[in-house]
């Protein structure tokens, strides 16, 4: 069992997600990080198609190696593309390097040699299955085996999988040894769908859960939740920015914001070893460990629960197991 930081650095912002990162900008943000005592990176070939790992591994060579957790995933292979045009996966960057889906035993061990190049560190310490939801029976058959041998031959220290859907994890967890998982997007203020099945079986077999998407791609990112606000990168459905609003507003009663709680909820739950929160900037990690170490009064928890706008398995500080 690997010993995870509680907070750390989700890098698919560092890869251009959506929008354009300089690479001065990058660096000052995995800086910002470490001086705010963040040890744990999570990246992957997909984002950037590679551009993300590039990226941390030149802010990170220098630091000490034993000093932080760095992990990346494997399911994806970057071939050379046509370098005519620009990435169509969500990522500003160009089309020079594409991905190829490979969950044979041969991709999982290239992957992790490709991902050593690009981060120039000499060794990974979580390596996870990226994204299988249509590659279920190649993942099993090929990516979980190599990469649990690759523990056991100590090239890896630890080993897990990583997607947005909670029904595959827990199958994958009840099925293999598996270190880690990281969930994103299914365990938050307004959707707690992690709790019911994945994180009991998480904690009967001692696994760790990493949170991503605490945030719900932006729903709670902000004190009051503008109109376009976006809910799984869509624009939100009127309910749930209703009920963000509404949880804004019982916070700001008691002297804290949305974002405040969103951040502060996500690590409650005994289950969750970590979460790691995607920033861009600076600034954007000031203000995260602002909210990671800010007192919020117990009483805003209660008053939610008595308006009932905590989802069904939700955890909040101060409770315990649920």
């Amino acid at each position: 069992m690997i010993d995870l930081p509680r907070w750390g650095l989700g890098a698919a912002t560092l890869g251009n997600l959506f929008t354009a990162v300089s690479d001065a900008t990058a660096r000052a943000t995995v800086d910002a990080c470490w001086d705010a005592g963040v040890r744990y990176v999570d990246t992957a070939p997909h984002y950037g198609a590679g551009l993300s790992e590039e990226r941390v591994g030149a802010a990170l060579r220098d630091r000490p190696r034993g000093e932080f957790v760095l992990q990346t995933k494997v399911g994806r292979l970057l071939v050379p593309g046509p370098g005519t045009g620009r990435d169509t996966e969500g990522f500003d960057v160009p089309d020079s390097r594409v991905r190829v889906w490979d969950f044979s035993a041969a991709g999982v061990r290239r992957s992790v040699e490709e991902s050593l190049e690009r981060l120039g560190l000499d060794r990974i310490d979580v390596a996870l299955v990226h994204d299988p939801d249509d590659h279920l029976d190649d993942a099993r058959a090929g990516a979980f085996p190599e990469l649990l041998r690759m523990r056991e031959e100590g090239l890896v220290q630890a080993v897990g999988a990583g997607m947005n859907e909670t029904a595959p994890l827990t199958a994958f967890v009840e099925e293999f040894d598996l270190d880690v998982v990281l969930v994103a997007g299914r365990y938050h203020l307004l959707d707690a769908s992690a709790a019911d099945g994945l994180f009991p079986a998480a904690q009967r077999a001692g696994t760790a859960v990493v949170l991503g998407g605490v945030f719900a791609s932006g729903l709670l990112a902000r004190a009051e939740p503008p109109q376009d606000a976006t809910y799984r990168y869509e624009q939100a459905p009127p309910a749930l920015l209703d009920r963000a609003r509404r949880i804004a507003a019982v916070a700001r009663e008691h002297g804290t914001t949305l974002p405040a709680l969103a951040v502060q909820a996500a690590g409650a739950h005994p289950a969750v070893a970590s979460v790691v929160l995607g920033m861009r900037s600076p600034e954007e990690v000031r203000r995260n460990a602002a909210l990671v170490a800010e007192e919020v009064p117990p009483q805003v928890w209660e008053a939610l629960r008595r308006e009932d706008l905590l989802p069904a398995g939700l955890v909040a500080p101060g409770e315990g197991a649920a």
